[in-house]
């Protein structure tokens, strides 16, 4: 499968994004600079601003973007990258003064969670999924409306502690990581995310079985996919709540 996109020209760099997240991280370094002396800040922050920056890129702005829709699993990584962990990171990186502009958005964080659930038990659906994976505008606007509500969400996570909110989060998700289990005991195993591939390298689903039959089309594969998605955000949640409360809120006025 591998061969076949990188002779196909699909593996490639979106330097675009690149040039925007690096402005972005240069827009954070003169604003710490500027204000170092007058905002609660911690000294790890910075690290995990930038790995958010960092894996947000690895995720949608490298050739890993293409060879996730082989598999439910590399899919299904990520998503989860997408929702679960950048998010947190981002918030937890920036000093206190500016994670708390989040609450000026007039999204009530509960609203967002329904609605997150929703749209990504929806995005499951393989009907819903082969459409978008066919239309790459619609696409796009649907995962970024996703990511939008994720940073809503995990804002009042990671700012309130709300452990009850958290815990709710994680149940009102059960639904779309359940549906990829359940399709992977007793629904179909075709996978909706070829369709674009196949449409774009004029490939048959056989001839994709062929190239890389250990990753396609396997009832193994959904199954795995759904835990994937349960454990990463039960351990993104772990690690926020640890993270928030060991580390960022020790002493933040002596940086460390």
């Amino acid at each position: 499968m591998l061969d076949v996109l990188l002779l196909e020209g699909q593996l490639v760099w979106n330097f675009p994004l690149l040039s925007g997240l690096v402005c972005i991280g240069v827009i954070y370094i003169l604003v710490i600079r500027s204000s170092y002396r007058q905002m609660r800040f911690h000294s790890k922050q910075p690290f995990l601003f930038f790995l958010s920056l960092l894996l947000l890129y690895i995720t949608i702005g490298t050739p890993l973007s293409v060879i996730n829709h082989v598999s439910f699993s590399f899919h299904m990584i990520q998503m989860s990258l997408l929702f679960f962990v950048i998010p947190p990171l981002f918030i937890l990186g920036l000093p206190e003064t500016y994670s708390h502009s989040i609450k000026a958005l007039n999204m009530p964080s509960m609203a967002a969670l329904i609605t997150f659930a929703v749209l990504l038990f929806l995005y499951h659906l393989p009907a819903v999924l082969t459409y978008l994976s066919l239309h790459s505008m619609i696409h796009s606007s649907y995962l970024l409306l996703l990511m939008f509500l994720s940073f809503l969400i995990w804002g009042r996570i990671v700012m309130e502690q709300n452990k009850q909110f958290a815990f709710l989060s994680g149940l009102v998700l059960m639904p779309a990581c359940g549906l990829l289990i359940v399709n992977g005991l007793f629904g179909s195993t075709a996978n909706p995310l070829l369709s674009k591939i196949m449409t774009t390298l004029c490939l048959t689903p056989s001839s994709l079985n062929s190239l890389h039959p250990a990753l396609l089309n396997t009832r193994v594969d959904l199954i795995l996919a759904g835990g994937m998605m349960i454990f990463i955000h039960k351990s993104a949640l772990l690690f926020t709540t640890h993270l928030k409360s060991k580390v960022l809120t020790r002493d933040l006025t002596r940086n460390g």
